[in-house]
């Protein structure tokens, strides 16, 4: 009996040290690590309106700056080219009014709904909202948006594309501005520089087919004011003094604005 309890610890001893536990380490996943991109924004861009070593007034190198973006609207929104680009140079002052310079904004739309970037400028009222821009372009593209989409503005579109003058004067009736010169300005501009050949271009029609009833001829008693004009050399280029122009337009001072209509006869 002793010798068996002997063999039965023996083999209990030896099954004992035989078994051994496997350990199984797992190895860990390592974490993706997530990279954060931050954007940077993009820059205002800017167009720049030459006029220093040239011959051109600054409206004219507006122009020369603005008229493919104007004739591309028309293109894609039957806006004549020639009512964007007057619009533009009357409301922006030839690209050099403060809104045009800081905020990219050459027709003066307000904020209204806008939820993107804002510049506060005096103009009806004291600090009013305005619409600012990365580049001139959006602001010609939302010009455009803002006639194709507001009803008022709708029987334009149904006058003919050329006639530049039934589309200035609809513009006034509108509602577009407050200014009841506003139409004889945009007509000034267009035709003192011949702004209709660019509509001309777009149709793909030789300017001499343009009818007579298509253009309109500029009151020869008034004189529209252009970047660069003062009363002197307004006074001199009609043969009055500027007393008399003064006296002719009830003004008292010298100062005098672009896009104002003066008599001159």
């Amino acid at each position: 009996m002793k010798r068996i309890l002997i063999i039965i610890s023996i083999s209990f001893f030896v099954f004992s040290c035989g078994s051994k536990k496997t350990v199984v380490t797992k190895k860990s996943k390592k974490e993706p690590t997530e990279k954060v991109v931050v954007k940077k924004k993009a820059p205002d861009e800017k167009i720049e309106v030459e006029t220093k070593g040239s011959n051109m007034t600054p409206t004219e190198a507006y122009i020369e700056a603005y008229k493919s973006i104007a004739q591309k609207e028309m293109t894609l929104y039957n806006i004549p080219a020639s009512i964007t680009l007057a619009q533009g140079i009357l409301e922006s002052a030839s690209g050099k009014g403060r809104l045009s310079v800081e905020a990219n904004n050459h027709f003066g739309i307000k904020c209204h709904t806008w939820t993107g970037a804002k510049i506060y400028h005096d103009d009806d009222k004291k600090g009013e909202c305005f619409r600012k821009y990365n580049s001139p372009k959006y602001s010609f593209r939302d010009h455009s948006l803002f006639l194709t989409s507001r009803k008022r503005y709708a029987s334009l579109f149904d006058l003919d594309v050329t006639n530049y003058k039934a589309w200035a004067r609809g513009l006034k009736a509108a509602g577009y501005a407050t200014d009841r010169q506003y139409p004889k300005k945009l007509i000034g501009l267009i035709e003192r520089y011949e702004l209709y050949k660019y509509d001309d271009e777009v149709l793909g029609r030789n300017p001499s087919e343009r009818k007579f009833d298509d253009t309109v001829e500029v009151d020869k008693a008034f004189h529209v004011v252009a970047k660069g004009d003062t009363l002197y050399n307004i006074s001199k280029r009609y043969n009055l003094t500027v007393k008399e122009l003064q006296a002719l337009n009830n003004i008292k001072g010298t100062n005098i604005a672009i896009g104002q209509e003066l008599k001159v006869k």
